[in-house]
């Protein structure tokens, strides 16, 4: 099981951040990587991503570059399948995996966040003007063949309105990373925390890793 610490963010945060206020805030955190391409004999595609997590005492903040050869960002509408397009995902659990939050944003910040257990039948999305509290800042490179693309997520604590998240410091959580596209030319279905299951399926909180707010 994969580890990381999460650090404070020694900035308040205030409603005229742009993109590159944030990055820079984020500038000294501990970059990540995606490096579990879990089904690879079916989804051999493995595009480039690395994130940071950081976090202050009301915002979780969450930036991901991704390096891929297709970028595709259809829906424009909170709470549409943003799976099928370029699409970065964040999984977390206050509680020891009985139930956790699924934060999913393509390319051009359209998000969905559901919250329950894993049992996909007894999970609900949340409604929009919550999930719409998220703020998301992208920025979007293409040269030739290479294309680049970075997102921001500013996430309130209040979204996780299922726990109660007073003081995050010292607490241990679990969660998982994931990048996919389901309706790229090249599918694709990759984690940080390895994940051991014959399909491709990223509600298996089993497979979380553990995070500690430092």
């Amino acid at each position: 099981m994969k580890k990381l610490t999460i650090l404070p963010i020694a900035a308040e945060l205030t409603d005229t951040l742009d993109y590159n206020t944030l990055s820079k805030l984020m500038r000294n955190l501990e970059s990540h990587s995606l490096e579990f391409n879990n089904w690879s004999d079916s989804f051999p595609y493995k595009p480039e991503v690395q994130f940071k997590i950081g976090y202050t005492q009301e915002y979780l903040v969450l930036q991901y570059d991704v390096v891929e050869e297709q970028l595709r960002g259809q829906y424009s509408e909170t709470n549409q399948n943003v799976w099928e397009d370029s699409c970065v995902e964040f999984f977390i659990s206050f509680d020891g995996c009985k139930h956790y939050y699924n934060l999913e944003f393509n390319l051009i910040g359209t998000g969905l966040i559901g919250y329950g257990p894993a049992e996909k039948s007894s999970r609900n999305r949340l409604d929009i003007a919550e999930i719409e509290k998220v703020r998301t800042f992208s920025l979007i490179a293409r040269h030739g063949s290479d294309k680049r693309w970075s997102m921001i997520e500013v996430i309130p604590l209040s979204v996780f309105k299922f726990d109660d998240l007073v003081d995050l410091k010292g607490k241990l959580v679990h969660g998982n990373f994931y990048k996919c596209g389901d309706h790229l030319k090249q599918p694709h279905f990759i984690s940080w925390n390895k994940i051991e299951n014959p399909t491709p399926n990223f509600h298996l909180p089993q497979f979380f890793g553990e995070m500690v707010f430092g």
